[in-house]
C-alpha cells in the first residue's frame, strides 16, 4: 500500500515539474527580446531548443510510459504552436528550424528512454 502512495506522490510532483517547465519554456518562448542577434543559423539557439524539447519529452516518457507516439505527436504539435505564436506576437521569429531542433530533442529524448527503459528490463531478470 505505502508503495502505490509513494508512486502516486512522485507522480504528482513529476507532473507539478513537468507543468512548470512547459509553462516556463512557453514564456521564455514568447517573452520580447530587446537585442536579438539574427545570425542566419545559430547553433546556440538550436541547441536549446533541441535541449528544452529533450526535457520535456523525458518528462513526458516517464509521465505517459505506454503513450509514447501521443508524446512524440503532442511535443512536436507544442513545438509548431510556438513557432505560430511567435509568428503572431511580432517581435519573435517562427522558424522552419527551430521546429526541427525541437523534432531532434522529442527523438532524442524517445530513443534515451527506451534505451534506459532496456536497461532496466535486463538488470531485473
Amino acid at each position: 500500500m505505502s508503495e502505490g502512495i509513494a508512486v502516486t506522490t512522485w507522480r504528482k510532483l513529476l507532473l507539478t515539474v513537468w507543468v512548470l517547465a512547459l509553462g516556463l519554456v512557453t514564456v521564455l518562448a514568447l517573452l520580447p527580446v530587446e537585442h536579438l542577434q539574427l545570425p542566419v543559423f545559430d547553433w546556440w539557439d538550436k541547441a536549446q531548443h533541441a535541449l528544452a524539447f529533450a526535457v520535456l519529452t523525458g518528462g513526458a516518457c516517464l509521465l505517459w510510459p505506454r503513450a509514447t507516439v501521443r508524446v512524440v505527436v503532442g511535443m512536436i504539435a507544442y513545438g509548431a504552436a510556438l513557432e505560430l505564436a511567435q509568428w503572431a506576437v511580432g517581435w519573435r521569429f517562427a522558424e522552419w528550424s527551430d521546429l526541427l531542433a525541437d523534432a531532434v530533442g522529442v527523438v532524442v529524448a524517445v530513443g534515451v528512454m527506451r534505451w534506459l527503459g532496456e536497461i532496466a528490463t535486463l538488470r531485473s531478470q
